[in-house]
């Protein structure tokens, strides 16, 4: 992978600046119809995709005045094909999509591309789709971030001879596949050097947090001594957590996840999980929709790098952020930053665990 920033990044920056809230819960902003068609993958695997990316989204094509129709396909595929023709039927000229699988992802781009609607692919590439632009995180380095996290951490507790299982995220998502090169990469050392042991691994299918607590039990059933985890999301590694609890295990048992959910900064917080990554989300969709905006505007989206696509061969226009990990001392800067409210984070034993932690 090539990482780089689109110029428009920069823009974004700016556009932040002016970014105010909503005053309802509407998806369209503007007037006539939608120049912007944005469809999110669900609200089970991650809270994200409602608490912050529709919010964010929408706070930027209003800025922009920009029309927008943010619609969730709700983890049905069927129902994101179905958003994505109507939205193409009701004249978008813009589509900002999350796939729920490059299958379904990439029949909808081919047919908005025969339509003349550019797409770009929001947080996960479509992999063969041909989406004109691709905005996301650097998913390398936060794979690196969690392979590293539980490494400090079993470093920290004098781990003796740990066994690290992993427990990654969908088969069919891309995402999964670079976090994984990510922290294997970042371990690998570890375990040529004899210190650490690599354990069982799986991939859960559509990230059900359901499942994986499932496979984690099964893991912990036939490798008892597992002595770390690396999850790929916050929504997998409370389901690891939830499997250690009923074995006494949690703190003992270092725990990685990503997306600094409320759960997950608890979990941090409680010492239940080792760290998570932060992906301030504002800046991505506030990038994202600045692209959207300029294209729908007619204006040829400029980009400095590019991710390739391994199914097609090809390099897609690329911007990538940064992402930060969040041990227990970072959890306030998440909260500083406005991508949890202290209201929501600080509950009931958690008051006490906040005012100790500076939040």
């Amino acid at each position: 992978m090539r990482k780089g920033m689109l110029s428009i990044a920069t823009v974004a920056v700016a556009l932040l600046a002016s970014l105010t809230a909503c005053g309802d819960d509407t998806t369209e902003s503007g007037s006539g119809a939608a120049q912007v068609g944005v469809i999110l993958p669900d609200s089970k695997t991650s809270a994200r995709w409602e608490t912050a990316d529709r919010k964010y989204l929408q706070q930027a094509f209003d800025a922009a005045g920009v029309r927008a129709d943010i619609q969730n396909a709700q983890g049905d595929k069927n129902a994101f094909q179905t958003i994505a023709d109507q939205m193409m039927t009701n004249g978008v000229s813009v589509l900002l999509m999350t796939n729920l699988d490059s299958g379904t992802g990439k029949a909808v781009i081919q047919k908005a591309k025969s339509q003349g609607v550019t797409v770009i692919d929001y947080d996960r590439l479509t992999l063969g789709g041909g989406a004109q632009y691709y905005v996301s995180f650097d998913n390398v380095k936060v794979g690196t971030l969690l392979g590293e996290g539980v490494a400090t951490c079993l470093t920290a507790n004098n781990a003796v001879d740990p066994v690290v299982a992993y427990l990654n995220g969908g088969p069919t998502d891309n995402n999964a596949t670079l976090l994984h090169s990510g922290y294997d990469a970042a371990l690998k050392p570890k375990f040529d050097a004899g210190r650490f042991h690599k354990g069982p691994e799986q991939a859960v299918p559509e990230w059900d947090n359901t499942v994986a607590g499932t496979i984690f039990e099964q893991m912990l059933t036939g490798t008892p001594n597992i002595g770390g985890v690396v999850a790929a999301n916050d929504g997998l590694a409370n389901a690891a957590i939830a499997v250690l609890k009923k074995q006494k295990l949690n703190g003992q048992v270092p725990v990685s996840g990503q997306d600094a959910t409320v759960q997950g900064l608890q979990n941090v917080l409680s010492g239940d999980q080792c760290m998570t990554v932060y992906k301030a989300i504002e800046k991505e969709a506030a990038a994202a929709a600045q692209l959207a905006v300029g294209l729908a505007k007619g204006e040829q989206g400029e980009a400095n790098g590019s991710v390739h696509d391994p199914e097609s061969g090809t390099d897609v226009p690329s911007v990538l952020l940064e992402p930060k990990p969040i041990y227990v001392a970072d959890v306030k800067d998440v909260v500083a930053d406005g991508y949890v409210s202290k209201d929501e984070l600080c509950t009931g034993e958690f008051v006490r665990l906040c005012a100790e932690n500076g939040i």
